[in-house]
């Protein structure tokens, strides 16, 4: 880069007008690695200062302007080097000219739309960036920083329960039934299951959560499962008229909320895949797709609180009414 420069060269660096106070959020990064990025939200504003430091004091620095570009983009890793920008933005900095001494300048993206989740996945990243530029005539001086964007949700008007059936002809009769279909991503799920009819000997029964995400369309169209969780719910065979609870807490769990069809380019879906097992091996499974949602910090109550909240509703006991009780008692303990 000296070589080019006759001499001289820069460093750029991006400091955010609230580095202090913003939140940062854990984020996978392509190798699979977590980090940390600061965390925004649609329509909040981007701000900082971007400081370019020459490295030999004394010695100019020519350059054909100096910019800022806010970038969402996706990138399909079948189609490297393509990248869609669905978010592009620019602010010139500095006019074509040249730098005597090390100088800083102020950047604002005001209330900037940023429609999509960030998101890593097994085909596909969809990631929001800052990148400052200083233009040079063989070789530009660029830094980027990377932001986290989480989408979030209110509380869905319609959310009715799921009820499925599983039936062998005069072998196998399951009823099971989840208190609702559209999950919150610190959530509770609450069901039952019911043994209406048994005459093969099942030995174990599973529920999974799957992430299935699709990615290309048409003829390039590509399917990565994931098995995120596997919850046991029975190991040993059942009788008939046997009722089964289920209580499965979704927080403990890496799952972002459901996207479908983001810039026409990628669909990410969870599926309740319950699987039974019987004494020969043979497998049978039912899956029922549920959709999940990301709500704000405020919002949020204790897992406990939920969980018996969701036992109320669901199963309309009066046990239901004294874990809510306990739990509301603990929270004041706390």
């Amino acid at each position: 880069m000296s070589f080019f420069s006759f001499g001289q060269s820069a460093e750029i660096d991006i400091v955010l007008n609230d580095a202090e106070t913003r939140k940062k959020a854990e984020h996978k990064t392509e190798d699979g690695k977590k980090d940390n990025y600061f965390l925004f939200y649609d329509g909040e504003t981007v701000s900082g200062k971007i400081n370019v430091t020459l490295k030999n004091p004394g010695k100019r620095l020519e350059h054909q302007g100096i910019k800022i570009e806010f970038i969402g983009q996706i990138e399909l890793y079948y189609d490297r080097g393509n990248h869609h920008e669905f978010v592009s933005l620019v602010k010139d900095l500095a006019r074509p000219g040249e730098l005597t001494q090390s100088q800083t300048f102020d950047f604002e993206f005001t209330h900037v739309e940023k429609p999509y989740e960030s998101y890593t996945g097994q085909n596909v990243k969809l990631r929001y960036f800052l990148r400052a530029t200083v233009s040079r005539r063989l070789n530009d001086i660029s830094k980027e920083m990377e932001i986290v964007v989480h989408t979030l949700s209110t509380y869905p008007e319609l959310n009715s329960s799921i009820k499925m059936e599983v039936g062998i002809e005069d072998c196998l009769h399951i009823e099971f039934e989840y208190n609702k279909s559209k999950y919150h991503l610190k959530d509770v799920i609450v069901g039952k299951i019911y043994f209406l009819l048994v005459r093969i000997k099942i030995r174990h029964m599973e529920i999974d959560i799957i992430k299935r995400e699709t990615t290309g369309t048409g003829p390039n169209v590509y399917h990565e499962n994931d098995t995120i969780a596997k919850y046991e719910i029975m190991d040993g065979a059942p009788v008939r008229g046997e009722s089964i609870p289920i209580r499965l807490f979704l927080a403990g769990y890496e799952m972002t909320p459901t996207m479908r069809d983001i810039n026409k380019k990628y669909s990410v879906r969870y599926y309740l895949n319950l699987v039974l097992i019987d004494e020969e091996e043979r497998r049978y499974f039912k899956q029922q797709e549920i959709t999940l949602w990301r709500k704000g910090d405020i919002m949020r109550k204790s897992m406990s609180h939920q969980a018996a909240i969701a036992s109320q509703r669901f199963e309309g006991s009066s046990s239901a009414e004294k874990a809510l009780a306990q739990a509301q008692a603990k929270e004041q303990e706390q």
